[in-house]
């Protein structure tokens, strides 16, 4: 079961009003830092990520650095992360291409972007949304659970989700609607004993075992 179009743009307009100035908590210097930091926090939350690149992006911020560093050096860096030794080796070879094919920008292009080591369509789309201002819509753990418990969608997967949000939802809020279900679900509407009572959307949202 599944709201309807007035309905989801009563739920996503309550939580646009509930939550104030949504956007990432990832700590970035630039572009290409942004970039490594969404490759990074994959299974690990952004406090920790964030704990850890304050002092790597102090003295590496480009693509180059990270070349120049080379796998080992970069593993030494953020060994506190969860899954360093892969993620070592995608920024490597990330900062490689993106020092030889793309002078050292992001690209701006889904297409593009998704051909990097270690970025994916989440990935891809966190960058588009947050860099390049598109109306996109990156789904994580906590949007895919928000938006099948509340009833905004019924996807079996991330990308089923991420269409189905992009049809019902007003276009005025696709930029901002990311976080704004993101951010519900890791407060609010978490994994386990959401906090119904104190939810803004309580009314709406369709989830069975919801506490009144």
């Amino acid at each position: 079961m599944v709201l309807n179009k007035k309905k989801a743009s009563q739920l996503i307009e309550l939580l646009n009003k509930s939550i104030k100035n949504p956007k990432t908590s990832l700590k970035y210097r630039n572009r290409f830092t942004l970039l490594t930091s969404v490759v990074l926090s994959a299974q690990c939350t952004d406090v920790n990520v964030n704990n850890v690149t304050k002092h790597i992006y102090q003295k590496y911020y480009r693509p180059e650095h990270f070349v120049d560093l080379g796998i080992s050096k970069i593993k030494k860096l953020i060994k506190k992360i969860g899954l360093f030794n892969t993620k070592a080796k995608n920024i490597y070879y990330l900062s490689k291409i993106l020092s030889n094919k793309y002078q050292g920008k992001v690209p701006g292009k889904f297409e593009e972007l998704i051909l990097l080591p270690g970025v994916g369509r989440k990935t891809a789309n966190v960058v588009l949304n947050a860099l390049f201002n598109k109306p996109t819509i990156a789904v994580d753990t906590h949007v895919f659970r928000v938006g099948n418990r509340t009833g905004l969608t019924s996807g079996k997967n991330p990308e089923q989700v991420e269409n189905q949000l992009l049809k019902i939802l007003p276009k005025r809020y696709i930029k901002k609607a990311h976080h704004l279900i993101l951010l519900h679900g890791r407060y609010i509407c978490k994994a386990r004993n959401p906090s119904c009572r104190e939810c803004a959307i309580n009314k709406i949202c369709l989830y069975k075992d919801k506490y009144e």
